[in-house]
């Protein structure tokens, strides 16, 4: 049997297999033990076990446990409620301010904890009540909610990015640092187009009248809600811009930081640690299955010859290098409509990452365009994840089509992005290549 038909066989036995419902990890490990009983000597099995080990112990994902820790811990703080009280005060005498404090708290919330389904239930029971309250939109409120949430992967830190990093072979520090300026100016762009919506539309998201108002001294009082998100953020990133400490011991003290956070907030309780660990426990089970079962897949794909293969293909064409990029991105923008981004990082980044360094692209700014087109995944039909998130609050006055027809204009807004970050790669790899040597 020849390579393309191989290559096209696992394609169509893998989206059979999680098309019938199998877990991702164990479709991942079938099909790569099929293939090799098919198409190698069964001998070759042996190598598995090893290739497992080899990749689980990688000091790339010392740093995931303690990242989802994090944000396990500080999903049960309490600090979203005091983020939100500070960006009210500060936005809600602006049109739409309400839906522009939402996103600014998430994308706070979304670098803290590095998670987007934490900010995306959070604001969805805080913010979305008082939207309603002051005559919001309830597309702009379930978009501007979701929107916030979608961040989560590209602002730092993120486990998508680790797994990125740890599948592309790309250091962790520098594609968290690349991530800054695209993820300020994806949340930028939002609230630029919530503000700009309502103020040509004031009936969108109307000012709170002024008897409502604060004064400044209540203003300022309240940014002490703020403190110690943005110090934690500091504190984590500024050790990995500064040299001070790798991502895996940026993690620990991010740990120990969400610790006191949710001490000082006065909910570091005997049952919400259990609730968090539970949580991260659970979390960083099924993300490594997902590795150990990627880890599997790509075995396949090197003994088979289905990488080469599909290097040779795409890098031997007449192909303009601009048009197979485009292709590789439909492919992810395609996956990510269907799929959660762990399993799609860790099916594609083995492909296209040989594909990438051999047309010239930077592997750093590819993998943070990757990470950004990922994004889109979490707020297209049918199985946008922040929808979901959202929907499983229980609003009953929200329904999936107004989540559909209340993100679109964030998928537009965050495609502008994304294509600003494409072709200003500087945006991307300016902050990488002056702070980290």
């Amino acid at each position: 049997m020849s390579t393309g038909t191989i290559s096209l066989t696992i394609a169509v036995m893998l989206l059979g297999i999680m098309s019938a419902g199998f877990p991702i990890a164990l479709s991942l490990m079938f099909v790569a033990i099929a293939g090799i009983l098919l198409w190698s000597n069964p001998a070759a099995l042996s190598i598995l076990p090893s290739t497992i080990i080899v990749m689980t112990t990688k000091d790339f994902f010392i740093a995931l446990p303690m990242f989802i820790f994090m944000a396990g811990v500080l999903q049960i703080s309490g600090m979203g409620a005091g983020l939100y009280d500070a960006f009210w005060k500060w936005f809600a005498g602006l049109r739409g301010g309400l839906a522009a404090a939402t996103v600014g708290v998430s994308t706070l919330l979304v670098a803290t904890t590095g998670s987007g389904s934490t900010a995306t239930v959070m604001m969805g029971m805080i913010a979305y009540p008082e939207m309603k309250k002051r005559g919001y939109s309830k597309y702009l409120s379930v978009g501007s909610i979701c929107a916030g949430g979608s961040l989560g992967p590209l602002i730092p830190p993120s486990i998508t990015m680790i797994l990125v990093a740890a599948f592309a072979d790309l250091s962790i520090g520098k594609l968290f640092i690349a991530g800054v300026f695209p993820g300020l100016l994806t949340s930028g762009l939002f609230i630029f187009y919530i503000l700009l919506q309502c103020y040509l539309h004031p009936q969108m998201g109307p000012a709170i009248p002024r008897n409502e108002r604060v004064s400044w001294r209540e203003k300022f009082v309240s940014l002490k809600g703020s403190i110690l998100p943005i110090f934690l953020i500091v504190i984590v990133l500024g050790f990995i811009y500064a040299g001070i400490s790798t991502p895996s011991e940026a993690g620990g003290i991010g740990a120990f930081g969400a610790l006191c956070c949710a001490a000082y907030y006065r909910n570091l309780t005997i049952p919400n640690l259990k609730k968090a660990m539970s949580s991260s426990i659970r979390i960083t089970a099924m993300i490594f299955w997902i590795i150990i079962g990627g880890a599997t897949f790509s075995s396949l794909l090197a003994i088979t010859g289905v990488s080469n293969f599909i290097k040779d293909l795409m890098v031997g064409s007449d192909l303009d290098r601009w048009i197979i990029f485009t292709i590789m991105m439909i492919i992810i923008f395609i996956l990510g409509m269907f799929m959660d981004s762990t399993p799609i990082v860790i099916i594609t980044m083995p492909i296209f990452m040989p594909i990438v360094r051999a047309l010239g692209f930077d592997p750093l700014w590819f993998g943070l365009v990757v990470t950004m087109n990922l994004l889109l995944g979490f707020l297209t039909p049918p199985f946008g994840l922040a929808m979901f998130y959202f929907k499983g609050i229980g609003h009953a006055d929200v329904s999936i089509l107004d989540l559909y027809r209340g993100c679109l204009p964030f998928v537009v807004v965050m495609t502008v992005a994304m294509l600003a970050c494409i072709l200003f790669p500087g945006i991307a790899t300016w902050l990488p290549n002056q702070m980290i040597r």
